[in-house]
């Protein structure tokens, strides 16, 4: 029998079969428990060996999909949908309170996995790409369109302005996340609009 040579390796690795196809079944489940975990009990609670006891499956079945948690994570809370363009209610006014209007409602379970993601966040780049994906960008292109909107009746927002605003909005939502404990009442919210995001786009400049 010829000797096995090294340039003799890749071309056998090559006609070696393939693994196991992953199950799109089992990786719904194991995003659906880590999902459940990180809304209830939140990041610090999150490991493989509690997601993969609750899915019933072996932590080689993560790591096959993930390499990390916050790879797991980053891949469930990219597909959230934590933002969502109101439909068009004739005024900026109008269409920043309907933007607003789920906070008067208790956080989903969703919104709470997120939450307990915006601390370790500051400090995992694979946790606060998800968060970006999830939030940061949507309601950057959210804002944008109420802008454009508001634009075509006449009620241009200057460039500097829609930043102040996007920054306000973003803060507000984080805020949301963190230190509401209850949710707010249609008052408190067209209060907020009224007395901090209005202001921040309508306000004569100095």
């Amino acid at each position: 029998m010829d000797p096995v040579t090294s340039t003799d390796l890749p071309a056998r690795a090559a006609h070696r079969s393939p693994g196991r196809p992953l199950s799109p079944e089992l990786s719904e489940q194991l995003v659906a428990v880590a999902v459940d975990i990180l809304a209830d009990e939140g990041w610090g609670r999150l490991n493989s060996d509690r997601v993969a006891a609750r899915a019933r499956a072996g932590k080689a079945g993560i790591y096959r999909r993930w390499p990390t948690m916050s790879a797991l994570v980053r891949h469930a809370v990219t597909g959230f949908e934590l933002v969502t363009c109101p439909e068009d209610t004739g005024s900026l006014r109008g269409d920043l309170v309907a933007l607003l209007q789920p906070w008067t409602r208790a956080l989903s379970r969703e919104e709470r996995a997120a939450a307990g993601l915006v601390g370790a966040a500051h400090h995992d780049e694979e946790l606060r790409a998800g968060l970006d994906a999830a939030v940061v960008k949507p309601l950057a292109t959210v804002l944008d369109e109420l802008a454009a909107r508001a634009a075509d009746r006449g009620e241009g927002i200057s460039p500097e302005r829609l930043a102040l605003l996007r920054t306000l909005v973003q803060a507000l939502w984080w805020e949301r996340y963190t230190a509401f404990s209850t949710p707010l009442s249609d008052a408190e919210v067209a209060d907020l609009v009224d007395s901090v995001l209005l202001p921040a786009v309508t306000a004569p400049t100095a």
